[in-house]
């Protein structure tokens, strides 16, 4: 039967930063090295994959050191398109392009966020797991969503840098970069599975996005082989653009620098996907210093972990204290996926699951396991837009014993800044109190673990501080901190005396030493006194009294 033919972009594109430039078309190389050495691996073991004193070896397969190498020139010219020129994106760019991302589960949260933005296309679930290479036995990356999948034109723009066809309020990416940083943050290689359904016509494609690729044969263009086949007749079909040589020499490349030896294995790939989805497996994933893989696949079963953070303090016996601030999630999630997960998005999904090694994550909400809590209204100053965030600010469970305070704000429902802290440090003011909010009228900076530095952005910050310090006056007794007041009070002799003064020495005294015996714990008494022993309500009302004899004068 005659192979056909589309409309679709040729196979093997040249990547650009142009939005239009989906045409670009070039021939691939059929330089290839002598030899490839492949790293033996050993599975479920933390012995060093490259030996220290391997240092060139060390340093491509570590992440920070792996841009520090020549790729050669090949002298490849462009295929000639008329009298325009083109901007060529040189293999290095993908390197520097990931280091937005110090963390690597910022990595791993862009692409979640990828399967969370497809639920609107029906997306019930994003898998996310370890899978094994049976060419080295190594460990790879597995992301797997049922969301609409991709087409041919759809998989070349998700490869191009800086292109997003995501344009609603609702959406999380907007920068058209985040599959790229992502996937080569966590490792060399990517290889994309997708299939799609498109006015009727059922598609599937295969890419490769090989950073190893473009080194070992000394590439100075971003070449990404793809190959797709229409699957609307009872078999995979290949849709060819140009010629059956380009096609061939597409799969040829991708079976060579790819986990599957041939066309067959890489079919099989598409038997769990169903009629639409992505399958998105990272491989030869990073190492670190001391050539180790830097994901820790080992510890736990349900579980993706930070090597390096989690190995923070060594194996010293921790004081108790320090034992407890590490089981809070605020420690966790620097080093726990499924933490980090827990709390990555502020609304519950009702149709929709993150499953982790086999395991849905349970979604933890910060707010509604605060105590003594409230809702904060804040307005904040935007040209010709109005806007209205509520800040739920309180105490966590565990205060006063535990000191982590913060606020976690979030962007479009998406973590961005975890426990921030806007109190300034050697104080024990704020201790204990922690908020969250949706910011949205702020922008987040690339890799989505922070915000833009605005002017709105420091009044939001100014303002939390505010936040903070009224919430502590009137409330920190509640947990047993004594008021602002009472205590310079006490010290200097000042405390106010007289039957008047008795109530408020009373209620003071509960502000110190809690509620009564047998309350239920929840009497919120606001009575602060300033130095003069007056309390502050008091001292608004002559103040208040002051200004207004002022302007009758």
């Amino acid at each position: 039967m005659p192979r056909k033919t589309g409309s679709t972009p040729p196979a093997v594109v040249v990547l650009t930063s142009s939005d239009d430039d989906e045409t670009a078309v070039n021939t691939m190389s059929n330089k290839k090295t002598k030899s490839v050495t492949r790293l033996q691996e050993q599975r479920g073991s933390s012995t060093p994959i490259v030996s220290s004193s391997d240092n060139k070896a060390l340093d491509w397969r570590s992440f920070w050191k792996a841009g520090n190498f020549d790729f050669g020139l090949t002298g490849n010219p462009l295929p000639d398109d008329g009298d325009l020129e083109h901007a060529r994106v040189h293999p290095k760019f993908l390197h520097s392009n990931a280091t937005s991302h110090k963390w690597a589960f910022g990595a791993i949260a862009e692409l979640l966020d990828n399967a969370v933005d497809e639920i609107h296309n029906g997306a019930t679930f994003v898998k996310v797991d370890k899978v094994d290479i049976m060419k080295d036995n190594s460990p790879a990356l597995l992301f797997h969503d049922d969301g609409g999948g991709m087409d041919p034109a759809g998989i070349r723009k998700c490869m191009s840098l800086g292109y997003s066809s995501k344009k609603s309020n609702t959406t999380i990416g907007q920068y058209g970069n985040g599959f790229k940083t992502s996937t080569m943050r966590l490792g060399a290689d990517a290889i994309v599975f997708t299939r799609a359904v498109r006015g009727g016509i059922a598609t599937q494609s295969v890419g490769l996005l090989s950073y190893t690729f473009l080194r070992m044969t000394s590439q100075d263009d971003v070449i990404v082989p793809m190959i797709d086949f229409d699957i609307s007749g009872h078999w995979a079909e290949p849709i060819v653009n140009g010629s059956q040589d380009d096609w061939s020499s597409n799969l040829k490349t991708i079976l060579e620098w790819s986990p599957f030896s041939s066309k067959e294995d890489l079919l099989i790939q598409f038997e769990d996907i169903g009629r639409h989805g992505t399958k998105v497996i990272i491989f030869n994933l990073w190492l670190n210093d001391e050539g180790i893989y830097e994901l820790n696949f080992d510890d736990d079963d349900e579980d993706i972990r930070l090597r390096d953070e989690a190995n923070q303090g060594g194996l010293r016996k921790l004081r108790k204290s320090v034992a407890e601030l590490q089981a809070h999630i605020s420690y966790r999630i620097r080093y726990s996926l499924r933490a980090y997960i827990s709390m990555l998005y502020l609304k519950r999904f009702t149709n929709f699951n993150i499953i982790l090694r086999g395991k849905p994550v349970e979604q933890h909400s910060i707010a509604d396991n605060l105590k003594y809590s409230k809702v904060v209204k804040y307005k904040p100053q935007l040209h010709a837009v109005q806007a209205s965030v509520d800040t739920t600010i309180g105490f966590i469970k565990e205060a006063p014993a535990l000191g982590v305070c913060g606020f976690n704000v979030y962007h479009k429902n998406r973590l961005i800044l975890p426990f921030w802290k806007v109190t300034g440090d050697g104080s024990s003011k704020g201790l204990g109190v922690v908020g969250v909010l949706e910011a949205n009228f702020l922008e987040p900076v690339h890799d989505k673990q922070g915000f833009e530095r605005s002017s709105a952005f420091i009044r939001l910050e100014t303002k939390l501080k505010q936040m903070v310090m009224e919430y502590w006056k009137s409330c920190c007794h509640l947990v047993g901190y004594k008021p602002p007041g009472l205590y310079y009070l006490e010290k200097t002799n000042q405390v106010p005396i007289g039957p008047a003064a008795n109530i408020q020495n009373k209620l003071a005294k509960e502000q110190y030493d809690g509620p009564p015996e047998g309350s239920n714990n929840k009497r919120k008494t606001t009575l602060d006194f300033d130095v003069s022993g007056k309390s502050f309500v008091d001292r608004i009302c002559e103040e208040n009294i002051e200004l207004f004899m002022r302007l009758t004068v």
